[in-house]
């Protein structure tokens, strides 16, 4: 009895150990596959916008929100979204696309687009870049690294079309604590131009310094590639009150009373480089912004 006692104790101690040294293989085999350096693990998707990852896991601590106003420039798109894709790849930026379709009967508001992607992307980004889908950066020197102060890539020394000292559209890069500091953009620019300038206006009165490339081999003729068609006219209508108001420091509108309802998410990929498109619908404040939609019937009513 003694001697079966012992060897059922022996082979019950025999299979407590085997198991417990298959399962430290087993953690240290997982922990290995889980840590290896040359991982083609993707960035994590982001289940609320339905986003797909655009880049593959990488030493870039920071993550980076392309911001990109647009309505109807789906030629300029086809273009735009593969080349950024690799442009940002090569710089190892980690990084997502967002396209802001604006899909409203107004004109055309690249502020409150933007403050509307910043709001839906500032929390799983760390800067975003407000970036035109028409300009292209051809210098691999111009950096899209996270920027300690706003960063205007298309610096006026550098951009094909624009000069003036005070220029910051085009690109523009901003971490998300400034961002936030200034209440983003104006509101009040429907149609093309100017906000930007008011966009200055506000990094100044915030003291925030806006930087710029530095030690860039290349002009303005080599710089960036405009894609803008010749064809396309851009709306400079000037109605009701709008270029009194406009020209004016905006203190009242921003981040905090953009109206708009998202239609919906849609992911997008074109040529391998993925892209998300939020569809926007814009809400107009007629007695503030009457020029929200100069048709010949709205002034006549007016």
């Amino acid at each position: 009895m003694v001697r079966a006692k012992y060897v059922r104790f022996s082979f019950t101690g025999y299979l407590v150990v085997l198991i417990s040294v298959m399962f430290i293989i087993t953690v240290i085999l997982s922990f290995k596959l889980l840590t290896i350096d040359q991982c083609n693990c993707l960035v994590p998707d982001i289940v609320k916008y339905g986003i797909r990852p655009t880049t593959k896991l990488i030493s870039s601590k920071h993550r980076l929100a392309v911001l990109v106003p647009y309505r109807e420039r789906f030629e300029e798109l086809l273009e735009f979204v593969p080349y950024i894709h690799n442009f940002l790849n090569n710089q190892q930026i980690s990084y997502n696309i967002f396209i802001l379709n604006q899909v409203d009967a107004y004109r055309f508001n690249r502020a409150s687009l933007i403050n509307i992607g910043f709001l839906h992307t500032k929390h799983d980004f760390d800067y975003i870049a407000m970036h035109d889908v028409d300009l292209l950066p051809l210098n691999s020197n111009l950096s899209y690294a996270y920027p300690k102060q706003p960063f205007h890539l298309a610096a006026p020394d550098l951009h094909p079309k624009y000069h003036y000292s005070k220029f910051i559209g085009g690109i523009l890069l901003i971490n998300r604590e400034h961002f936030e500091i200034v209440n983003g953009l104006s509101n009040r620019y429907w149609g093309w131009g100017l906000e930007d300038d008011e966009f200055y206006v506000r990094l100044k009165d915030a003291h925030l310094n806006v930087t710029r490339p530095e030690n860039i081999s290349t002009g303005v003729n080599n710089t960036f590639r405009h894609i803008h068609g010749k064809d396309r006219k851009r709306d400079t209508t000037k109605c009701f009150n709008q270029r009194e108001v406009t020209r004016k420091r905006d203190r009242q509108t921003g981040l905090h009373d953009v109206r708009y309802n998202i239609l919906g998410y849609k992911n997008l990929e074109i040529n391998g480089a993925p892209a998300t498109i939020i569809n926007i619908q814009l809400i107009c404040n007629h007695t503030a912004t009457p020029w929200c939609d100069c048709s010949p019937q709205k002034s006549a009513k007016v």
